[in-house]
């Protein structure tokens, strides 16, 4: 069996590695090919281009990539006609994996989205061209599946690998002692994203953030787990500037250990939120994008979800602070988070997350390689 994927950056690479080991399980002659970082080589994907090449965000941030990213669909569409695999498998990056889809199911491929976009936020007419692309939507919050259901495009979801990976506790005194803090003063974990864009947005307010709580409350200990050296760079400058003289534990990756050290934690909204919901920490979440894609969004009316914060979403409430664009500053934020330190319904809130980590506990990856089989077997006995 032949298996194509291409997967956007980190998050994308951890569920692709997960869907490889657990369709070798059931399929061990498999191989499997295309856009791949370092787990998914690990777990014995061929890398014919690299994941990183793929992690763009928003909407006007996309143009300026276009150029690049074009050449890459293009090489990866005439290598995968030649090569004629099963199946492919997009995972997360729908503005580059459906175009990919689209062409190849034109060619008699079967096609799979591994991670639904956020259709049911932001132009939901969407669906119908989703459903013209792929085959199978493949998702991992449970609202997507009956929001496809309704547009009549085959869906199932299958569940989040984070929550069958990340433990029903997390106690935070092991963490601190692996991380090297102080195992009694209260701790802020800051996030401020994965890519070096992102980070270039949200470093100086996440920064000016932490001058100012370390000001109101100066028994504070920071940790922030980077995602990447450039990452690493980007944010230590801005804290250089913004928050000079304040200690701040910069460790490469290791985000889930800096999580469970916290008692509160400043987030870039994107996968990081959910992983704090897993972990079950409070949390104040914040999001930047370019101007234009904030006039798209917001001013145009294009956003139709209540909440961009996946811990909101999917509890169907606000149970976190959730700050947008012009309101992402220091003291807005600070005070946020002392509110989140003291709030009074922990409690309440961590049987909430406790809630959402049982929903989306499924066994994610052998689901998914699951109904990959399936749609497999499926098209061979209708060729037959």
């Amino acid at each position: 069996m032949k298996v194509a994927l291409a997967a956007g950056e980190a998050s994308g690479d951890n569920l692709g590695a997960g869907l490889i080991h657990a369709l070798r399980v059931r399929t061990p002659e498999v191989r499997c090919f295309g856009v791949a970082g370092p787990r998914m080589v690990a777990a014995g994907c061929e890398a014919w281009a690299s994941s990183d090449e793929l992690a763009v965000m928003g909407l006007a941030e996309i143009l300026r990539h276009l150029p690049r990213l074009l050449r890459v669909r293009s090489h990866l569409v005439a290598r995968l006609a030649a090569e004629r695999p099963d199946v492919f498998v997009g995972i997360d990056s729908p503005e580059f994996n459906l175009r990919v889809a689209t062409l190849l199911k034109a060619r008699g491929t079967p096609t799979v989205q591994y991670v639904s976009p956020q259709v049911w936020a932001w132009r939901q007419g969407r669906a119908k061209t989703i459903g013209r692309a792929v085959d199978l939507v493949l998702c991992v919050l449970p609202f997507e599946s009956r929001f496809y259901d309704e547009h009549h495009v085959r869906a199932v979801f299958v569940g989040h690998p984070l929550a069958d990976r990340i433990p029903l506790e997390s106690p935070a005194a092991p963490a601190r002692a692996a991380l090297g803090l102080d195992a009694n003063a209260p701790t802020i974990a800051v996030l401020p994203g994965s890519r070096r864009a992102e980070v270039a947005k949200l470093g100086s307010p996440f920064a000016a953030t932490v001058a100012w709580l370390k000001r109101a409350r100066p028994a504070l200990q920071f940790v922030a787990p980077m995602a990447t050296a450039s990452a690493q760079a980007t944010f230590a400058a801005a804290l250089a500037t913004y928050a000079a003289g304040v200690d701040v534990r910069l460790v490469e990756g290791r985000s889930l250990e800096a999580l469970a050290a916290a008692d509160a934690v400043l987030v870039a909204s994107g996968t990081a939120t959910l992983e704090t919901a897993l972990v079950k920490r409070p949390m104040v979440v914040a999001y930047r994008v370019a101007p234009l894609t904030s006039w798209l969004l917001r001013d145009l009316k294009l956003m139709k979800a209540e909440f961009f914060a996946q811990p909101n979403l999917l509890a169907g409430r606000q149970v976190v602070p959730e700050f947008f664009q012009e309101a992402v500053r220091a003291d807005v934020l600070g005070p946020a988070m002392l509110a989140q330190l003291d709030r009074p319904d922990r409690a309440e809130l961590m049987a909430t997350f406790a809630q959402i980590h049982a929903t989306l506990r499924r066994d994610a990856s052998a689901r998914a390689a699951e109904a990959i089989l399936a749609l497999r077997d499926e098209r061979r006995g209708t060729a037959t």
